[in-house]
């Protein structure tokens, strides 16, 4: 394997069983990392664990989990504690039950990851039990420890293996009505909601990550370049991030200024305005007949 597991142990579906890893599907790291530095130096911070009462540094060694049990009344936990009631899900992820992807609602999705047996011993007994969920079109669900956490984890084929999903529990997932009890319903015309569905037909495509970048992302590393002792060739301008949305005057000349710009040109893609070209000499205006250009080059 090219990455190194975030965790190891096995899969088990009833008396089936198979050695697993779990790795990464996705990386949060960035082309430009930036640090706190100190202003004056240009040396990077270092942080320090500091007691909240005395105010001393504390060394790693004394550092220890504390779960608070009431207001400023905390417990402390040691590692071995913790390795005396660890779970079954620490070192297996027994598949309890299974479901139609379809029902498991988006919010509760956290963080993908892929899953993949670990020996050739355990190829077959995996791919069995990859190979019958795709068959049946269901998804498995099970529990793993990660991160000192047990967490529900959603399994489903995903090529030659299983795209093994960390799912939020139900208390964490906040209900919607809060936010929308108080958002009208609406009522667009139907020659409105003609116009939408349109645009909508116009700029429909398949789904192609590679055409979505981070662009600020590219203006801050431009932004570094541009700072650096040793700037590089060639540099300019970053692009802006946004186009301006101009002077709109309501929904419905919205939409049509939309569905105009889109004709004859791609749905991605507004048709730029027709403008005249500048001639390459100064612009002559006339004064008595004659030009101020003509004037100028008299008066030389």
């Amino acid at each position: 394997m090219a990455a190194r597991a975030n965790w190891k142990g096995h899969l088990r579906l009833s008396l089936v069983s198979c050695a697993v890893g779990l790795y990464p599907a996705v990386s949060s790291s960035r082309e430009l990392k930036c640090h706190t530095i100190n202003r004056e130096t240009g040396n990077r911070l270092k942080q320090l664990m500091v007691d909240s009462v005395t105010g001393d540094t504390v060394d790693r060694d004394d550092q220890v989990k504390g779960c608070e049990i009431a207001k400023d009344e905390l417990v402390p936990v040691e590692d071995d504690e913790l390795s005396e009631i660890a779970l079954e899900s620490t070192h297996t992820i027994n598949i309890e039950a299974f479901c139609k992807r379809e029902e498991v609602d988006e919010r509760y999705l956290d963080k993908p990851y892929y899953l993949a047996a670990e020996d050739k011993v355990s190829r077959e007994a995996f791919a069995v039990i990859r190979d019958a969920m795709k068959k049946k079109g269901m998804a498995g669900l099970g529990r793993i420890v990660i991160y000192k956490r047990e967490r529900v984890v959603l399994l489903e084929p995903y090529g030659k293996g299983l795209l093994a999903t960390l799912l939020r529990y139900q208390d964490e997932v906040r209900s919607p009505t809060a936010y929308f009890e108080e958002m009208p319903d609406g009522d667009p015309t139907a020659e409105m909601r003609a116009l939408a569905e349109e645009l909508i037909a116009r700029s429909t495509r398949k789904f192609d990550p590679s055409k979505f970048e981070d662009r600020y992302e590219e203006a801050l590393i431009a932004l570094v370049k541009g700072k650096a002792p040793k700037p590089a060739k060639g540099k300019g301008k970053a692009k802006a991030g946004t186009p301006s949305s101009g002077n709109v005057v309501n929904l419905m000349e919205a939409l049509k200024r939309s569905i105009d710009s889109e004709k004859g040109g791609s749905p991605t893609k507004a048709r730029p305005r027709k403008t005249e070209t500048k001639p390459s000499t100064p612009a002559r205006k006339h004064v008595s007949g004659k030009t101020t250009a003509g004037r100028t080059r008299k008066a030389a």
